[in-house]
């Protein structure tokens, strides 16, 4: 019986070590303790017209809109619908692992965000933890808002606390199990200084583009080469390839991308409207130039994306879209 007992001892430590090691060379042990974070303080940002001025234009450029703001997908650019401007809504996403919730971003007391501190709603937009220190799920794209400056997050936060009080009761967002364990993985917190980038209109464009376009680089693999299938609303699209590839956009002169971000069409053919060209347009030609300079200087590659073909399957990114057998 001792023998049994030792026997069955060992054998419970070696499968416990097993497993411990088995867990922290793959999922990690962050699903089990909670996200990294840092503990929000009470600092406010000072409001000046120059961070007013600055927030708001980030804010109805880089997306925010999309997300948290209604739009009337039967039109070409997907416009607003009146009254519900980065107010929230519920978000119809296939295969999402629950639902999908982007809160009211105004300052309602009771739906919004008056009753947050700045660094609260700082750190939820770069670092990825709610104001009760819980996980956001990563499809609010915080991962990509964590190269955002300092300066420009305070301007983000200043222009948001401007917003007039929308009141819009939302359910939280909810992720089945287990996800939800899953995603405490992703939030990094921030703890030294973010700056901006400098003039040189690469570095800028660089800058612009990490914040924007997260749509376009989802494959480890194929790097800005797109590939993302994207359904809801407005009908079924996958992101294109914006490397200076041929199957990319090599064939853009850079007034030529000036255009298609401001108008919405490449030639005569139009862009699904969940490419938010309804906000890049608001860039000035300056940061759309900058950004197109950026994109010249990626590494071209091969991945062929045609949303006007048929879905066929592609053995580059695992996925059915147009164009898909020809890579």
């Amino acid at each position: 019986m001792k023998k049994l007992r030792k026997v069955l001892l060992i054998s419970g430590v070696v499968l416990c070590v097993l497993v411990a090691t088995g867990i922290s060379f793959t999922i990690g042990w962050r699903p089990f303790i909670g996200p990294k974070k840092r503990a929000a303080t009470t600092r406010q940002f000072e409001r000046t017209s120059e961070r007013l001025a600055r927030g708001k234009y980030l804010v109805t450029t880089i997306g925010c809109e999309t997300c948290h703001s209604g739009h009337d997908w039967t039109q070409h650019g997907a416009p607003i619908v009146a009254s519900t401007e980065l107010a929230g809504q519920e978000l119809t996403l296939k295969g999402f692992p629950g639902q999908l919730v982007a809160p009211n971003l105004t300052s309602d007391p009771e739906t919004g965000l008056a009753n947050f501190s700045d660094d609260q709603i700082a750190r939820a937009i770069r670092e990825g933890i709610k104001h009760d220190d819980t996980t956001l799920f990563p499809a609010m794209p915080y991962g990509e808002y964590k190269t955002m400056s300092d300066e420009d997050v305070a301007a983000v936060v200043v222009y948001l606390r401007s917003l007039p009080p929308i009141r819009n009761p939302l359910p939280p967002t909810t992720v089945n199990f287990p996800v939800n364990y899953l995603v405490r993985s992703a939030p990094e917190p921030i703890t030294s200084p973010i700056p901006g980038p400098s003039a040189d209109p690469v570095a800028r464009g660089k800058y612009l583009v990490s914040m924007g376009c997260g749509c376009h680089n989802v494959n480890d693999n194929l790097p800005f080469a797109g590939g993302d299938s994207l359904i809801g609303p407005w009908g079924s699209a996958t992101s294109a390839n914006i490397t200076p590839d041929p199957t990319g956009i090599n064939y853009y002169s850079e007034a030529g991308f000036v255009t298609v971000l401001r108008t919405g069409y490449v030639g005569a053919r139009k862009l699904n409207s969940i490419m938010p060209f309804g906000n890049f347009k608001r860039f000035t030609d300056d940061d759309i130039k900058s950004i197109y300079a950026y994109l010249r200087t990626l590494t071209p590659v091969r991945h062929h994306v045609d949303n006007s073909l048929p879905a066929t399957y592609c053995k580059l990114c695992k996925i059915k879209h147009g164009g898909g057998d020809q890579n």
